[in-house]
């Protein structure tokens, strides 16, 4: 038990990429298993396995191959009758006959879940690494082949690993001449080899492993290669991989993404899924997005989006639509190429891993203007409110953002409020995910901003101005920046700030005041400065002790942060007391440099605020003098 529980620990982090649950071996009801002419066949020929010289267990073997490995009852009827366990030891004997018969049946057998934990827990996998080192290139290839098999479950690819595995798979690859006419022997035993390292790459550690072996720059040279048996489990191999910072680097530097835009317009659709998988990954790079582009792989990706039957290139070629969108330059290019109009057909009827990119891909593209009137005439934001209701957490996360891109036309907000589309981002405020919260704030800004009666509409929402309020008081950075841009769009409404104001809003968001984060500063000040429009909110300002970090802010680098700052510091220097200490803050200096700005408004705001503390100090000296 305890040495159990201590080889689980070391697995933590062994599994990257798989997010899928471990395998577990489940031995279902055989029902007639034991009866059928297989398991008798297999059964006399055990004795022969078990027992005879090495010409009869040659023979054996042989008769075995010509049943149907594939049943599951010959796979177990094997297992049942110990013949497994005498299969893996003939591996470990000087016999290469005998080892070739057994590795041939192993491989075929292997693609049983049950099979495949019985070989490794009879230290199947050790031997099979070793037989790697054979100068016999076919018995390689058959190992190679038969761990591809076996390596799919945790424990397998970390004893492979533990054993030397990687590297000797690795140069499994070198046998390498590539040009049009890869040479078919080299060929096999790379797509053996290949096969094995794609299985073994699902956990992080291999992947590392892969690496330091040299792995890279002999996939990308079997890149090249033209045949599609070794180009699957080649760019399967990279596809997975790419979840790591460094395999995307060089993905990108050593040439690969050309040849991976190439293969979009095989006519494999395997081999198509796994090149948009990769480039899924990869174009979280805004480089590599670059080369997508330059590579002309936007319309192939785009006309891919038309094979709607296949499901996993669907998923994949919309996961790379999306990460490709997020570069303007390639949102340019879908217009040309109405990739929109296709997008928004597929925002129905689709399984939850497509819709979460196909929305991704909308919430990107509709940043530009547009595409906004694009999605309305092809009827795409209904669906997409729709997808409001949804459970997903990445799901919502990316509806509420292109819900909120939608919005910033406001005939689209037209569409939005009639289906109702606010409220459901109001209630996603109650979401108990942060990310959630966070983009449902962002997305309720435009709405607001261009609702026809925002004020009206903000106040309908029965609780909703105490709960936006609440959220000041989240950990979530994020959660905090949204929240303070919609307050600070809510707050423009007189009737709703007061009663935010009840709801405390303005201690709240003085509490906030000494971050160091200019996203959130930003956002913050703009909110002080709306939050000052109502009754003794800038005398409340000061008491809750906001003023002297805001007169911090104006040291920050972000011209953003400046303006903001400003509007906010000219609304509470309307106030005598918070005059004296911004005065005390050394405002006045940082002001005279930023009066002198191209930005009009923080032009005409940092002038109004000295204006203001300089009035106070005429007046103070004309008391104190006469």
């Amino acid at each position: 038990i305890f040495s159990k529980a201590s080889s689980s620990v070391e697995d933590v982090g062994e599994s990257s990429s798989e997010t899928e649950e471990d395998e577990q071996p489940i031995r279902h009801q055989e029902g007639g298993t034991d009866l059928s002419p297989e398991y008798w066949g297999i059964q006399k020929l055990a004795k022969y396995v078990k027992g005879g010289d090495p010409t009869a267990t040659l023979i054996a073997l042989c008769s075995m191959r010509d049943l149907n490995l594939s049943q599951e009852a010959c796979q177990l009827a094997i297992k049942d009758t110990g013949c497994l366990e005498v299969l893996v030891n003939l591996l470990d004997t000087e016999e290469i006959k005998c080892q070739t018969g057994s590795l041939k049946i192993l491989k075929e057998i292997s693609q049983n879940v049950l099979i495949r934990h019985a070989i490794a827990d009879l230290g199947g996998l050790e031997i099979m690494v070793k037989i790697l080192d054979s100068p016999d290139s076919d018995l390689k290839c058959l190992a190679a082949e038969t761990i591809a098999n076996v390596a799919r479950f945790k424990r397998a690819r970390k004893t492979v690993r533990q054993h030397g595995g990687i590297k000797r798979l690795v140069e499994l690859l070198e046998s390498i001449s590539v040009g049009s006419s890869c040479q078919a022997k080299d060929t096999e035993t790379a797509r053996c080899g290949a096969l094995a390292l794609w299985s073994c790459s699902k956990s992080t550690k291999n992947k590392k492993a892969i690496r330091k072996a040299g792995g890279i720059p002999l996939l990308a040279r079997w890149l090249k290669c033209s045949h599609t048996d070794i180009l699957i489990p080649i760019v399967g191999t990279l596809q997975e991989c790419a979840s790591e910072p460094s395999y995307r680097l060089a993905i990108r530097t050593e040439g690969m993404i050309e040849d991976l835009v190439k293969n979009l317009s095989s006519e494999h659709e395997e081999l198509q899924m796994h090149c948009a998988s990769a480039i899924f990954k990869c174009a979280e790079d805004e480089e590599t997005r670059d080369l997508v582009r330059k590579h002309d792989g936007l319309q192939p990706l785009s006309v891919l989006l038309d094979n709607s039957e296949n499901k996993e290139l669907l998923a994949a070629v919309t996961g790379a639509v999306w990460k490709c969108a997020i570069s303007r330059e390639n949102v340019l290019k879908f217009q040309e190429y109405k990739t929109v109009e296709t997008l928004v057909t597929l925002l129905t009827d689709q399984p939850e891993e497509v819709l979460i990119n196909v929305i991704g891909a909308l919430g990107e593209c509709c940043q530009e203007q547009e595409n906004r009137g694009t999605i309305r005439r092809c009827g795409g934001i209904a669906p997409m409110v729709k997808l409001l209701s949804a459970t997903n957490r990445a799901l919502l996360v990316n509806v509420n953002k292109a819900v909120g891109g939608c919005a910033m036309e406001p005939d689209n907000m037209a569409v939005i409020d009639s289906l109702d589309g606010v409220r459901l981002l109001w209630s996603l405020l109650k979401n108990p995910n942060p990310d959630v919260q966070a983009s449902a704030a962002w997305a309720l800004c435009p709405c607001v901003e261009n609702a026809k009666n925002s004020g009206e509409m903000v106040r309908s929402f029965v609780g909703g101005l105490e709960l936006i309020v609440n959220l000041l008081k989240s950990k979530d950075k994020e959660v905090l920046t949204s929240v303070c841009a919609a307050i600070a769009n809510i707050a423009k409404d007189q009737e709703n700030l007061a009663v935010m104001t009840d709801h405390g809003v303005v201690p709240l968001l003085s509490k906030l005041a000494n971050t160091n984060d200019n996203k959130l500063r930003r956002h913050l000040a703009e909110a002080i400065a709306h939050c000052c429009m109502w009754g003794s909110n800038r005398v409340a300002f000061g008491e809750a002790k906001a003023v002297a970090p805001l007169a911090r802010y104006l040291k920050a680098k972000d011209p953003l942060v400046h303006r903001a700052t400003a509007l906010a510091l000219y609304q509470l220097s309307e106030d005598p007391n918070n005059c004296v200490i911004m005065h005390e803050n050394g405002v006045v200096k940082l002001l005279l440099a930023m009066v002198g700005s191209t930005d009009d408004a923080l032009q005409e705001a940092a002038a109004g605020c000295i204006a203001n503390i300089r009035r106070l100090a005429l007046a103070t000296e004309k008391a104190k003098y006469g």
